[in-house]
């Protein structure tokens, strides 16, 4: 059974899941050109608050928020990035969604180490995006052999993995500022359970 703990972290891991997919990733770059605002990147929050709630909690709690996020996308609402509904199955995005789940382990290992460090932020977070990317990779190649066309998987691979992985890779700076008060709450966090419970 669930502790009440954990129930909260959950329910606060899947909000944060449903409002990152959300929001867009954009740069404001007045500097370059005064007559454009910015650059919007085709991509969402949704990867780096995800190692981000796999840093703060634990993969256990990110498993089951993500698997609710996805049981909503195909259920109940389109809270995914380009939609929802059970014919996101078909699409490749499916494919990625699924590589969360390798993502969420390949991070969690760092929640074993005493402290979290910009290296093993940078690493972890290489090798879970690529975990990630590969396993979309491999669900688009299962979808080939069913549509039995070969260019539509080298279409999905230019747009699903070499246009996006790079940016995916860029979002792993804003967790690098965020490491200290990661730190600092792991290391208080029991603390302060302790002091709610008595």
């Amino acid at each position: 059974m669930l502790n009440f703990y954990k129930l909260i972290e959950i329910i606060v891991s899947v909000e944060s899941l449903i409002i990152s997919t959300m929001i867009p990733v954009y740069i404001p770059l007045q500097i370059i050109d005064k007559s454009r605002n910015g650059i919007d990147i085709p991509i969402t929050w949704q990867i780096t608050t995800v190692i981000l709630l796999t840093l703060i909690f634990n993969r256990r709690v990110v498993y089951n928020a993500f698997t609710i996020y996805i049981i909503i996308g195909l259920f109940l609402y389109p809270v995914f990035d380009q939609g929802g509904s059970l014919g996101y199955l078909l699409t490749p995005n499916f494919g990625y969604l699924l590589g969360t789940y390798p993502l969420i382990k390949i991070i969690d290992k760092l929640n074993k180490k005493s402290k979290i460090t910009i290296a093993n932020v940078l690493f972890n977070g290489f090798i879970g995006i690529s975990a990630m990317h590969l396993t979309g990779i491999f669900y688009n190649f299962i979808q080939i052999t069913y549509y039995q066309n070969l260019n539509i998987f080298f279409y999905n691979l230019g747009k699903y993995t070499l246009g996006k992985i790079g940016y995916h890779l860029i979002m792993l700076v804003p967790i690098i500022f965020l490491i200290k008060p990661i730190n600092y709450f792991k290391l208080n966090k029991w603390w302060f359970i302790k002091l709610n419970l008595s």
